[in-house]
């Protein structure tokens, strides 16, 4: 009787848990209107189905390949959203901060932040840790005349992470899979 009280108020209780879960996909506006602007836009949206037919086009025999293969598997999303402008100012600041205020919410923790005054860029990396595993990382990088975000969602290993730097539209994070920061410059 028991354990049939429990399981009732277990599957009760379930979907207010999953709401109360942490949740690594950013709402990314479209951006449709600056990508008219923009003299240089991409924009992908790999949702589970679309990394798993990516995954079947790389080939399992080449060590690179099959490298990202393996960290495609834990995955349920790549979203990169990269503007790039003729002029400065041809984006609000608001367009990004919109983004970069989903960050503040509860399991999102900050593992870079730099900020030029110099040449006015600005980056920010965050990962979500839910149950001592990553589950979300995000990039926004803003300069004058360009912008990236970029969101993986889903079991991220930060030892094999690397091996998706310049592909999908993941740009190079340079993190240094030790210690989960940036690597130092050479």
């Amino acid at each position: 009787m028991r354990q049939c009280i429990s399981l009732w108020l277990f599957a009760l209780l379930a979907p207010a848990l999953a709401l109360a879960a942490p949740n690594p996909k950013l709402a990314i506006p479209s951006f449709s209107a600056l990508a008219q602007k923009a003299t240089e836009s991409v924009t992908i949206t790999l949702d589970p189905g679309l990394l798993g037919l990516a995954a079947k086009f790389l080939d399992s025999n080449d060590p690179q390949d099959a490298a990202t293969k393996e960290v495609l598997k834990g995955l349920q999303g790549i979203y990169v959203r990269s503007y790039t402008f003729d002029k400065d100012s041809a984006y609000q600041q608001s367009d990004i901060d919109a983004v970069r205020s989903q960050l503040a919410a509860p399991g999102w923790n900050r593992l870079v932040e730099t900020r030029s005054r110099k040449t006015h860029a600005d980056v920010d990396i965050y990962i979500m840790v839910d149950h001592n595993q990553a589950v979300g990382l995000a990039l926004i990088a803003s300069e004058p005349r360009q912008f990236t975000i970029v969101n993986i969602v889903g079991a991220i290993d930060l030892d094999k992470l690397h091996k998706l730097e310049g592909q999908f539209g993941v740009p190079k994070l340079d993190i240094d899979p030790s210690k989960g920061t940036p690597a130092p410059s050479k």
